[in-house]
Protein backbone atom coordinates (compact mmCIF):
# COMPACT_ATOMS: atom_id res chain seq x y z
CA UNK A 1 0.00 0.00 0.00
CA UNK A 2 1.31 3.37 -1.34
CA UNK A 3 2.04 5.89 1.90
CA UNK A 4 0.13 9.35 0.91
CA UNK A 5 2.76 12.05 1.06
CA UNK A 6 2.54 15.36 2.81
CA UNK A 7 4.71 18.34 2.45
CA UNK A 8 5.05 19.54 6.40
CA UNK A 9 5.46 23.60 6.91
CA UNK A 10 8.08 23.77 9.59
CA UNK A 11 8.83 26.64 11.39
CA UNK A 12 11.06 24.86 14.35
CA UNK A 13 8.35 26.09 16.60
CA UNK A 14 7.03 23.50 19.11
CA UNK A 15 3.33 22.94 16.99
CA UNK A 16 4.79 22.66 13.89
CA UNK A 17 7.63 19.97 15.59
CA UNK A 18 4.92 18.21 17.14
CA UNK A 19 2.55 18.14 13.92
CA UNK A 20 5.45 16.40 11.95
CA UNK A 21 5.40 13.59 14.61
CA UNK A 22 1.71 12.80 14.43
CA UNK A 23 2.39 12.81 10.89
CA UNK A 24 4.64 10.10 10.87
CA UNK A 25 2.92 8.04 13.55
CA UNK A 26 -0.17 8.30 11.35
CA UNK A 27 1.90 6.58 8.55
CA UNK A 28 2.45 9.45 6.02
CA UNK A 29 5.33 10.03 3.90
CA UNK A 30 6.54 13.30 5.61
CA UNK A 31 8.75 16.03 3.63
CA UNK A 32 9.63 18.95 6.33
CA UNK A 33 10.09 22.41 4.32
CA UNK A 34 11.26 25.42 6.16
CA UNK A 35 10.72 28.52 4.14
CA UNK A 36 13.04 31.01 5.18
CA UNK A 37 10.91 34.43 4.92
CA UNK A 38 12.71 36.92 7.30
CA UNK A 39 16.70 37.25 8.41
CA UNK A 40 19.05 34.67 7.55
CA UNK A 41 20.83 32.29 10.16
CA UNK A 42 24.15 32.07 10.24
CA UNK A 43 25.26 28.65 12.02
CA UNK A 44 28.46 29.10 12.14
CA UNK A 45 28.52 32.68 13.59
CA UNK A 46 28.40 32.63 17.41
CA UNK A 47 25.31 33.93 19.11
CA UNK A 48 23.54 34.79 22.45
CA UNK A 49 20.22 34.93 20.89
CA UNK A 50 18.23 32.55 21.84
CA UNK A 51 16.09 30.99 19.06
CA UNK A 52 12.55 32.66 19.97
CA UNK A 53 14.17 35.60 19.37
CA UNK A 54 15.76 34.61 15.74
CA UNK A 55 12.69 35.57 13.88
CA UNK A 56 9.97 33.32 12.94
CA UNK A 57 11.81 29.85 11.20
CA UNK A 58 14.09 28.55 13.52
CA UNK A 59 15.79 26.58 10.85
CA UNK A 60 18.43 24.57 13.36
CA UNK A 61 15.57 23.12 15.44
CA UNK A 62 13.62 21.85 12.38
CA UNK A 63 16.81 20.30 11.13
CA UNK A 64 17.15 18.67 14.41
CA UNK A 65 13.40 17.29 14.51
CA UNK A 66 13.72 16.22 10.62
CA UNK A 67 16.69 14.04 11.82
CA UNK A 68 15.21 12.62 14.98
CA UNK A 69 11.62 11.67 13.25
CA UNK A 70 13.68 10.41 9.93
CA UNK A 71 11.72 12.42 7.38
CA UNK A 72 13.73 14.38 4.62
CA UNK A 73 14.00 18.35 5.12
CA UNK A 74 14.76 21.58 3.59
CA UNK A 75 15.19 25.16 3.44
CA UNK A 76 13.47 27.23 0.79
CA UNK A 77 14.16 30.84 0.51
CA UNK A 78 10.97 32.78 0.69
CA UNK A 79 12.37 36.74 1.58
CA UNK A 80 11.72 38.11 -1.50
CA UNK A 81 8.31 37.23 -1.93
CA UNK A 82 7.55 38.02 2.03
CA UNK A 83 9.39 41.41 1.50
CA UNK A 84 7.05 42.19 -0.84
CA UNK A 85 4.11 40.39 0.45
CA UNK A 86 3.95 41.28 3.65
CA UNK A 87 6.62 43.40 4.65
CA UNK A 88 6.19 46.24 2.28
CA UNK A 89 2.10 45.91 2.84
CA UNK A 90 2.69 46.39 6.37
CA UNK A 91 4.42 49.58 5.95
CA UNK A 92 2.00 51.06 3.50
CA UNK A 93 -0.70 50.42 5.37
CA UNK A 94 0.79 51.90 8.71
CA UNK A 95 2.00 54.96 6.44
CA UNK A 96 -1.01 55.34 5.03
CA UNK A 97 -3.00 55.31 8.13
CA UNK A 98 -4.55 51.87 8.77
CA UNK A 99 -3.69 48.82 10.75
CA UNK A 100 -2.71 45.85 8.69
CA UNK A 101 -2.36 42.28 9.79
CA UNK A 102 0.89 40.58 8.59
CA UNK A 103 -0.40 37.08 10.07
CA UNK A 104 -3.25 36.94 7.57
CA UNK A 105 -0.94 38.43 4.57
CA UNK A 106 1.41 35.76 5.42
CA UNK A 107 -0.88 32.69 5.30
CA UNK A 108 -2.67 34.13 2.14
CA UNK A 109 0.35 35.03 0.31
CA UNK A 110 3.46 33.23 1.22
CA UNK A 111 3.77 30.49 3.65
CA UNK A 112 0.32 28.18 2.89
CA UNK A 113 0.49 29.88 -1.01
CA UNK A 114 4.30 28.15 -1.24
CA UNK A 115 3.59 25.03 0.29
CA UNK A 116 0.34 24.67 -1.74
CA UNK A 117 1.98 25.42 -4.54
CA UNK A 118 5.15 23.38 -3.76
CA UNK A 119 2.74 20.39 -3.05
CA UNK A 120 1.34 20.39 -6.51
CA UNK A 121 4.39 21.20 -8.75
CA UNK A 122 6.04 18.07 -6.61
CA UNK A 123 2.77 15.99 -6.81
CA UNK A 124 2.43 15.55 -2.67
CA UNK A 125 -1.28 14.82 -1.81
CA UNK A 126 -1.06 16.85 1.09
CA UNK A 127 0.24 20.67 2.47
CA UNK A 128 0.38 20.72 6.07
CA UNK A 129 1.43 23.33 9.18
CA UNK A 130 1.07 23.35 12.92
CA UNK A 131 -1.71 25.96 13.29
CA UNK A 132 -4.59 25.04 15.10
CA UNK A 133 -7.73 24.98 12.43
CA UNK A 134 -9.40 22.05 11.12
CA UNK A 135 -10.82 20.76 7.58
CA UNK A 136 -13.92 18.82 8.16
CA UNK A 137 -16.22 17.64 4.93
CA UNK A 138 -20.07 19.27 4.53
CA UNK A 139 -21.79 17.90 1.51
CA UNK A 140 -18.85 17.36 -0.86
CA UNK A 141 -17.62 20.72 0.20
CA UNK A 142 -14.07 21.21 2.35
CA UNK A 143 -14.99 23.60 5.46
CA UNK A 144 -12.74 25.37 7.56
CA UNK A 145 -13.64 25.28 11.00
CA UNK A 146 -12.10 26.44 14.61
CA UNK A 147 -10.08 24.02 16.29
CA UNK A 148 -10.70 21.84 19.74
CA UNK A 149 -8.56 23.89 21.55
CA UNK A 150 -10.81 27.66 21.09
CA UNK A 151 -7.74 29.35 22.99
CA UNK A 152 -5.76 28.65 20.65
CA UNK A 153 -7.80 28.78 17.50
CA UNK A 154 -5.94 30.61 14.83
CA UNK A 155 -9.02 30.55 12.09
CA UNK A 156 -8.81 34.54 12.43
CA UNK A 157 -5.35 34.11 10.25
CA UNK A 158 -6.63 31.84 8.36
CA UNK A 159 -9.53 32.89 6.33
CA UNK A 160 -8.01 34.46 3.26
CA UNK A 161 -7.15 30.77 2.06
CA UNK A 162 -8.44 29.93 -1.14
CA UNK A 163 -11.67 27.44 -0.75
CA UNK A 164 -9.41 25.10 -3.47
CA UNK A 165 -6.66 24.86 -1.25
CA UNK A 166 -8.31 23.42 1.99
CA UNK A 167 -8.77 19.83 0.30
CA UNK A 168 -5.29 19.70 0.00
CA UNK A 169 -4.85 20.82 3.70
CA UNK A 170 -4.19 18.93 6.98
CA UNK A 171 -4.06 20.46 10.48
CA UNK A 172 -2.47 17.42 12.87
CA UNK A 173 -3.18 19.80 15.72
CA UNK A 174 -6.44 20.87 15.22
CA UNK A 175 -8.00 18.41 17.42
CA UNK A 176 -5.58 18.50 20.18
CA UNK A 177 -5.34 21.29 23.50
CA UNK A 178 -2.29 23.10 23.54
CA UNK A 179 -1.42 21.21 27.13
CA UNK A 180 -1.33 17.94 24.84
CA UNK A 181 0.61 19.68 22.19
CA UNK A 182 3.31 20.48 25.00
CA UNK A 183 3.65 16.61 26.30
CA UNK A 184 4.17 15.86 22.91
CA UNK A 185 6.92 17.95 22.58
CA UNK A 186 8.71 16.82 25.96
CA UNK A 187 8.31 12.94 24.65
CA UNK A 188 10.14 14.24 21.62
CA UNK A 189 12.96 15.75 23.85
CA UNK A 190 12.85 19.10 22.73
CA UNK A 191 14.35 21.97 24.01
CA UNK A 192 11.24 23.49 26.06
CA UNK A 193 13.30 26.98 27.37
CA UNK A 194 13.51 27.51 23.38
CA UNK A 195 10.46 26.84 21.74
CA UNK A 196 8.18 29.87 23.50
CA UNK A 197 5.23 30.89 21.87
CA UNK A 198 5.65 32.52 18.64
CA UNK A 199 5.47 36.60 18.67
CA UNK A 200 2.21 37.54 16.97
CA UNK A 201 4.45 39.82 14.45
CA UNK A 202 7.24 37.46 13.74
CA UNK A 203 9.36 40.29 12.45
CA UNK A 204 9.22 42.44 15.20
CA UNK A 205 11.77 40.75 17.32
CA UNK A 206 13.51 44.28 18.98
CA UNK A 207 11.09 47.11 20.17
CA UNK A 208 7.59 47.32 18.93
CA UNK A 209 6.45 47.71 15.35
CA UNK A 210 6.79 51.13 15.80
CA UNK A 211 10.87 50.49 15.79
CA UNK A 212 10.56 48.38 12.93
CA UNK A 213 8.54 51.01 10.51
CA UNK A 214 11.12 53.81 11.49
CA UNK A 215 14.23 51.38 10.64
CA UNK A 216 12.69 50.08 7.69
CA UNK A 217 10.75 53.29 6.62
CA UNK A 218 12.71 56.59 7.62
CA UNK A 219 10.56 58.82 5.72
CA UNK A 220 7.19 57.86 8.41
CA UNK A 221 8.66 60.15 10.48
CA UNK A 222 6.28 62.94 9.33
CA UNK A 223 5.59 65.07 11.77
CA UNK A 224 1.96 66.56 11.73
CA UNK A 225 -0.98 67.76 14.38
CA UNK A 226 -2.74 66.26 17.26
CA UNK A 227 -6.06 68.16 16.45
CA UNK A 228 -9.42 67.48 18.50
CA UNK A 229 -12.39 66.44 17.31
CA UNK A 230 -13.83 70.33 16.38
CA UNK A 231 -9.80 70.54 14.60
CA UNK A 232 -8.04 72.41 16.98
CA UNK A 233 -4.61 71.63 17.65
CA UNK A 234 -3.27 70.09 20.53
CA UNK A 235 0.21 69.16 19.61
CA UNK A 236 2.84 67.23 17.08
CA UNK A 237 2.57 64.18 16.68
CA UNK A 238 5.76 61.82 15.20
CA UNK A 239 3.72 60.60 11.82
CA UNK A 240 0.27 58.97 11.15
CA UNK A 241 2.36 55.45 10.95
CA UNK A 242 2.62 55.26 14.77
CA UNK A 243 -1.11 55.86 16.00
CA UNK A 244 -4.00 53.76 15.64
CA UNK A 245 -7.43 53.83 16.75
CA UNK A 246 -8.55 53.62 20.51
CA UNK A 247 -4.62 53.79 21.34
CA UNK A 248 -3.88 55.99 24.90
CA UNK A 249 -0.47 55.25 25.53
CA UNK A 250 2.40 57.37 24.07
CA UNK A 251 0.42 60.59 22.97
CA UNK A 252 2.81 62.85 24.59
CA UNK A 253 -0.33 65.17 25.52
CA UNK A 254 -0.75 66.74 28.89
CA UNK A 255 -4.58 67.25 28.58
CA UNK A 256 -5.39 67.00 32.34
CA UNK A 257 -7.77 63.94 31.14
CA UNK A 258 -7.13 60.35 29.14
CA UNK A 259 -7.02 60.55 25.34
CA UNK A 260 -7.92 58.57 23.06
CA UNK A 261 -6.86 58.48 19.33
CA UNK A 262 -10.26 58.56 17.58
CA UNK A 263 -8.70 58.54 13.76
CA UNK A 264 -5.75 58.95 11.44
CA UNK A 265 -6.15 61.14 8.59
CA UNK A 266 -3.31 60.65 6.04
CA UNK A 267 -4.60 63.19 3.49
CA UNK A 268 -4.07 66.03 5.98
CA UNK A 269 -1.53 64.27 7.86
CA UNK A 270 -3.64 64.65 11.32
CA UNK A 271 -4.68 62.34 14.49
CA UNK A 272 -7.24 63.12 15.91
CA UNK A 273 -8.08 62.79 19.70
CA UNK A 274 -11.16 62.77 22.26
CA UNK A 275 -11.82 61.53 25.58
CA UNK A 276 -14.26 59.11 24.60
CA UNK A 277 -12.80 55.34 24.45
CA UNK A 278 -13.66 54.42 21.23
CA UNK A 279 -16.39 52.61 19.89
CA UNK A 280 -18.32 51.53 16.92
CA UNK A 281 -21.45 50.02 16.15
CA UNK A 282 -20.99 49.48 12.53
CA UNK A 283 -18.39 48.96 9.96
CA UNK A 284 -18.28 48.53 6.21
CA UNK A 285 -15.80 45.64 5.09
CA UNK A 286 -14.38 44.54 1.16
CA UNK A 287 -11.60 42.99 -0.24
CA UNK A 288 -13.93 40.06 0.74
CA UNK A 289 -12.62 36.37 0.67
CA UNK A 290 -16.04 34.28 1.32
CA UNK A 291 -16.30 30.71 1.87
CA UNK A 292 -20.14 31.24 1.19
CA UNK A 293 -20.64 33.20 -1.68
CA UNK A 294 -24.66 33.79 -0.66
CA UNK A 295 -23.55 36.37 1.62
CA UNK A 296 -23.34 39.00 -1.08
CA UNK A 297 -26.68 38.23 -2.25
CA UNK A 298 -28.87 38.53 1.39
CA UNK A 299 -28.79 39.60 4.87
CA UNK A 300 -27.29 37.42 7.89
CA UNK A 301 -26.94 36.90 11.46
CA UNK A 302 -23.22 35.42 12.02
CA UNK A 303 -20.64 35.94 14.47
CA UNK A 304 -17.76 38.23 14.11
CA UNK A 305 -14.03 38.42 15.10
CA UNK A 306 -12.45 41.57 14.90
CA UNK A 307 -9.34 40.39 16.67
CA UNK A 308 -7.81 37.46 17.29
CA UNK A 309 -7.91 38.13 20.68
CA UNK A 310 -11.34 38.53 21.28
CA UNK A 311 -14.21 36.21 20.96
CA UNK A 312 -16.60 36.48 18.41
CA UNK A 313 -19.47 38.69 18.44
CA UNK A 314 -23.17 38.67 16.94
CA UNK A 315 -23.52 41.07 14.04
CA UNK A 316 -25.79 41.37 11.08
CA UNK A 317 -24.17 41.33 7.70
CA UNK A 318 -26.06 43.59 4.62
CA UNK A 319 -24.47 43.23 1.37
CA UNK A 320 -23.89 46.77 -0.30
CA UNK A 321 -22.56 44.98 -3.46
CA UNK A 322 -20.86 42.32 -4.71
CA UNK A 323 -16.86 43.11 -3.09
CA UNK A 324 -18.49 44.94 0.10
CA UNK A 325 -20.71 44.10 2.98
CA UNK A 326 -21.75 46.32 6.28
CA UNK A 327 -21.44 44.94 9.32
CA UNK A 328 -23.70 45.93 12.48
CA UNK A 329 -22.75 44.55 15.62
CA UNK A 330 -25.29 43.85 18.19
CA UNK A 331 -22.50 45.09 20.89
CA UNK A 332 -20.92 48.33 20.14
CA UNK A 333 -16.89 47.09 19.53
CA UNK A 334 -13.78 49.04 20.99
CA UNK A 335 -11.26 50.42 19.16
CA UNK A 336 -11.90 48.94 15.22
CA UNK A 337 -9.42 50.14 12.51
CA UNK A 338 -9.24 50.77 8.97
CA UNK A 339 -6.81 47.30 7.42
CA UNK A 340 -8.21 44.85 10.34
CA UNK A 341 -9.67 41.56 9.59
CA UNK A 342 -13.39 40.55 10.09
CA UNK A 343 -14.02 37.41 9.81
CA UNK A 344 -17.42 35.77 10.06
CA UNK A 345 -18.54 32.59 11.51
CA UNK A 346 -21.30 29.83 11.27
CA UNK A 347 -21.06 28.31 14.98
CA UNK A 348 -17.05 26.80 14.06
CA UNK A 349 -17.43 27.30 10.64
CA UNK A 350 -15.65 30.08 8.91
CA UNK A 351 -17.72 31.95 6.59
CA UNK A 352 -15.22 34.08 5.34
CA UNK A 353 -14.55 37.81 5.95
CA UNK A 354 -12.55 40.85 5.04
CA UNK A 355 -10.78 44.09 5.36
CA UNK A 356 -12.22 46.76 7.91
CA UNK A 357 -12.39 49.82 5.33
CA UNK A 358 -15.44 52.21 6.74
CA UNK A 359 -17.31 53.30 9.73
CA UNK A 360 -20.48 54.60 8.79
CA UNK A 361 -21.83 57.32 11.12
CA UNK A 362 -24.47 55.93 13.44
Amino acid sequence: MVRKSVLLGMSGGVDSSVAAALLVRQGYDVHGVTLQVWEHEDESVATSKKWQERGCCKIGIARHVAKLLGISHEVIDARQSFRHAVIDDFIQGYTTGTTPNPCVRCNERVKIHTLIDLALQRQFDYAATGHYARVHDHRGFSILSRSADLRKDQTYFLYRLRSEWLPRLLFPLGGLEKSIVWKEAEALGLPADELKESQEICFVSQGDYRTFIKNEAPTARNPGLFVDQEGRPLGQHDGIAFYTPGQRRGLGIAAGHRLYVQQVHPQTNTVVLGSDELVHSACTVGDLNLFDPDFTSHTADVHVKVRYATPPTKATLTPLNSSSLHIQFHQPQRALSPGQSAVFYDGDDVLGGGIIQLFPHS
